[in-house]
């Protein structure tokens, strides 16, 4: 049921009953927004200026910052000193793997797909 259709509802039993007909659909929007409007600024007038939401936002940032200013600094700790690293031992006949060289690796042979194979 739509707005018209409630009214129109609403009318006919305002008639039975012998009252007054409520008012149309949409007659008094434009008399509440400005209502709205009217409330909002007396009450931005009436309201303190750190009770408004930016006063507010404002004083928390502050007193957050103002924490965070007064905690004490912890020192770091001093750098502990590494131990030298002894030597790997190395082998004779094995050269000793690197970064660039890989491990000999022996070839495997390729997979044969079922197309390649033959009847």
């Amino acid at each position: 049921m739509n707005a018209a259709q409630q009214h129109l509802l609403d009318s006919y039993r305002a008639a039975r009953r012998g009252e007054a007909a409520p008012p149309a659909p949409g007659t008094h929007i434009v008399r509440t927004a400005r209502e709205i409007q009217q409330w909002r600024r007396f009450y931005a007038v009436v309201t303190a200026p750190a009770d408004r939401l930016p006063g507010r936002i404002r004083g928390v940032v502050r007193s957050v910052a103002a924490g965070l200013l007064r905690l004490p600094r912890r020192p770091l700790p001093p750098p502990h000193p590494t131990p030298p690293r002894a030597p790997a031992p190395t082998s004779a006949h094995a050269p000793t793997p690197t970064p660039t060289t890989r491990p000999d690796v022996t070839p495997q042979p390729a997979p044969t797909l079922r197309s390649d194979a033959r009847p």
